[in-house]
């Protein structure tokens, strides 16, 4: 909210002015009505490996974050950029390996990926589109400079949060939007059923649009049954599903009605057993068959995860100027690969000072994060890296820029990043806005909501 010379940034004035003539303890009652309001609409989520299973009220902080409108169009731009080379990979990598054949990237890089799918080799889907819905992490490290810390683009979650963040932060501070004109995000469920309907088979012209869940214990049930509700499609499991003659039904009370697009939130390894894991009983047997042979669209497309991989990130500005030649807008976090000899030496000796993360992890499990950590954890994960170092990448400790929140001291800052929303049909498209998370723990830098971090409205002023 202020620069570093004490005085409050123009984005903020409004809103600074209207919070230093609030009354002691309003922003407190406010809050304690938020939580009421998401209790009453069930915005919960569950922590894989609780023993009590429990749902979890996500923490939400009514304190917004605000951009500016000249500053979020250039995150738009890169955020555009970045996820059309993205696709432009995944095309590639599944056809002709332009990239491979250029030096750019290593066959072993790609082919060794525990993510890449060898069954969609010459698959042609629609519109070259792998990643139709992907949410892209970014940090601010100083004045109007923010870095991408990675890339989700296998089924990337917390939309729900940022959506009825906006609605709960309008019913309880009707004020606060008279006085601001924020661009709005509500519209985003329907920008959501355009690209999946761009998805569908080209002969289809009504197609019939599906989410398909892992059912209600999955840690982000809540987001797929509200996404279904705000597009007025089905919300499906696996057994609701069946594959015949390479074309997929639901059952409905009137009978097998065929499903043109899948929404879909269980990973590549349980969709089908009979081609991946032949365990799984949240898929439905024959839907790569269906898939493959273009007669039913799957977003986000099989095979993404090579491009969410951490040790691919790194290549990602490599990817915007070989497809699209341009410079890259977004940079990357400086990165080390520890499969690499010269990066594992040098990592190993500055622990302490670094992030270290698994290249497929996600959910801010499986890091280390070396200034918060005790020399007993630190050795104990030094010799996870030294067991498989290509497992690994680190990065610098980052300072990540703060927001005002609300605390128990009252107003204070915490360390946030944003994820925007980024959708690929015919075009690439974005709301205005996107989930800011936000360490609630003071100096905490991991933000992630099964990691004790909580979520904010993000508003971008038109003017």
């Amino acid at each position: 909210m202020y620069a570093d010379n004490g005085a409050v940034r123009d984005i903020y004035e409004r809103y600074s002015n209207w919070l230093n003539k609030l009354p002691d303890g309003a922003l407190e009652r406010r809050n304690a009505e938020a939580e009421l309001l998401f209790r009453r609409l069930g915005i919960t989520f569950a922590v894989y490996g609780e023993t009590d299973n429990a749902e979890r009220l996500i923490p939400f902080d009514i304190v917004p974050r605000i951009f500016g409108a000249a500053e979020w169009q250039r995150l738009e731009l890169g955020l555009k950029q970045r996820v059309r080379a993205l696709n432009a990979f995944l095309h590639d990598i599944y056809h002709d390996q332009e990239i491979i054949k250029a030096g750019v990237m290593s066959a072993h890089q790609i082919q060794d990926n525990a993510q890449y799918r060898p069954e969609m080799l010459g698959v042609d889907l629609p519109n070259q589109v792998y990643a139709h819905i992907a949410g892209i992490d970014l940090v601010r490290v100083a004045e109007n400079d923010f870095y991408v810390l990675e890339d989700n683009l296998r089924t990337p979650s917390g939309v729900s949060y940022m959506l009825e963040n906006r609605k709960t932060m309008m019913r309880l501070f009707p004020e606060l939007f008279a006085k601001h004109t924020v661009e709005p995000v509500e519209h985003y469920p329907q920008m959501l059923l355009n690209t999946l309907r761009e998805a569908a088979p080209s002969n289809v012209a009504y197609p019939v649009i599906v989410v398909m869940t892992p059912g209600s214990y999955n840690s982000a049930y809540f987001e797929h049954a509200y996404l279904a509700s705000q597009m007025g499609v089905e919300l499906v499991e696996g057994q609701d599903m069946f594959v015949h003659q390479q074309k997929v039904y639901m059952h409905t009370t009137d009978g097998p009605q065929q499903i043109h697009v899948i929404y879909r939130r269980v990973d590549d390894d349980f969709i089908d057993p009979r081609v991946f894991r032949p365990d799984s009983t949240l898929g439905v047997p024959g839907l790569m068959d269906a898939y493959c042979s273009g007669n039913v669209a799957l977003a986000n497309g099989v095979g993404t995860g090579v491009a969410d991989d951490k040790s691919t990130y790194l290549f990602v500005p490599e990817m915007i100027r070989f497809y699209l030649g341009e410079t890259p807008l977004l940079s990357n976090v400086p990165t080390w690969r520890l499969s690499e000899p010269e990066d594992l030496s040098y990592v190993l000796a500055h622990l302490p000072e670094l992030v270290v993360k698994e290249v497929q992890g996600s959910g801010g499990y499986g890091m280390l994060i070396g200034p918060t950590s005790s020399q007993a954890e630190i050795d104990a994960y030094k010799q996870r890296i030294l067991a498989e170092p290509a497992k690994f990448i680190a990065q610098p400790t980052l300072a990540l820029s703060s927001c005002p929140t609300l605390v128990e001291s009252g107003v204070a800052p915490r360390h946030v990043d944003l994820r925007p929303f980024v959708l690929s049909g015919k075009e690439v498209r974005l709301v205005p806005g996107g989930l800011t998370r936000v360490a609630l723990n003071e100096g905490s830098l991991v933000v992630n909501s099964s990691q004790g971090g909580g979520t904010k409205d993000t508003w971008v002023l038109e003017n």
